[in-house]
């Protein structure tokens, strides 16, 4: 067995795979597929200050090689959260990590601050593609001034290892991953979904309720790879790869690109068991090439 554990700021994790936000429910959902406490970390569906009813229905779309979503972060509040699904995760042995959005700084800041008091969840995940009501809309982290406005503010009032899940619809991600480091973020993580769209041509109509949606699955790993490799070389704190990752060939070139630990998100619809094969098929594969650590990949490119 090699040694699979990786620290992500103050945040060590028994082996590099968790789950992306959006695509494990809470984990509970996943508890008779796999044992959760065999994941480095679990990362739970996108949580905000108040209710969200989320978009319209249809809001999933299957396109090839992936699919669209614009499901619209529905969730029940951090008040529900703290006080209904803590009690029932709290005690799962792994890392169990919150996605955090908002409409404003200041509401992802008393998300943040609420979580913060929660003793057994250790790290969260800002997701800033959300868009910015006060700014016409526009995503904050499609820019570095709306990137370090939430970051900032996040980072006055939670005292826990902060990772920012970066928008890969930008024009240079590594200057918002820079951004995000010198505001505080102990970690960046990406990427997000990749904004797309799909048609219904006997409708004559987009088939998503609010016309484009988040493309995510195997269709962006190579934008996903390009993205982590640039980010890696441009900031000094831990690159959490994600985009893509079907098996784990796939998350052995996420580590090569420079990414510390890595999520898996679509796969999880296709096959709930297949964080637990790709940990497995990490391990094979660095003792079927010598490695005595995952440590020994990343990073490695020539």
């Amino acid at each position: 067995m090699a040694d699979l554990s990786v620290k992500i700021g103050r945040l060590s994790l028994k082996n590099p795979v968790m789950t992306a936000s959006g695509t494990f429910g809470y984990g509970l959902e996943f508890a008779d597929f796999i044992p959760l406490d065999g994941l480095g970390g679990i990362i739970v569906k996108g949580t905000t200050l108040n209710p969200r009813e989320g978009n319209d229905y249809p809001r999933m779309a299957e396109t090839p090689q992936g699919m669209l979503n614009c499901v619209g972060l529905q969730n029940k509040g951090v008040d529900y959260f703290c006080e209904h699904i803590y009690p029932q995760i709290k005690d799962i042995d792994t890392n169990m990590i919150v996605n955090v959005s908002g409409s404003s700084p200041e509401d992802y800041a008393e998300c943040a601050a609420r979580i913060d008091a929660l003793e057994k969840i250790p790290a969260i995940e800002l997701n800033i593609s959300c868009p910015n009501v006060k700014d016409g809309g526009m995503a904050f982290g499609v820019t570095c001034a709306g990137a370090e406005s939430v970051v900032k503010a996040v980072r006055e009032r939670y005292h826990k290892t902060l990772i920012v899940k970066l928008s890969p619809n930008v024009t240079n991600i590594a200057e918002i991953a820079r951004a995000c480091e010198a505001q505080g973020a102990d970690s960046v993580s990406l990427i997000n979904t990749l904004m797309g769209m799909a048609i219904d041509i006997e409708k004559r109509r987009p088939v998503l309720s609010i016309n484009t949606g988040g493309l995510s699955g195997p269709a962006v790993k190579p934008v996903a790879l390009r993205m982590v490799w640039q980010v890696a070389k441009a900031v000094k704190i831990p690159v959490v790869g994600l985009g893509g990752i079907m098996n784990a060939r796939d998350a052995i070139e996420f580590f090569m690109a420079g990414a510390t630990a890595i999520e898996i998100g679509t796969a999880n619809f296709i096959d709930p068991a297949v964080t637990i094969k790709v940990r497995d098929g990490i391990n094979d594969w660095l003792d079927s090439h010598g490695c005595r650590s995952i440590t020994e990949v990343i990073g490695c490119l020539e």
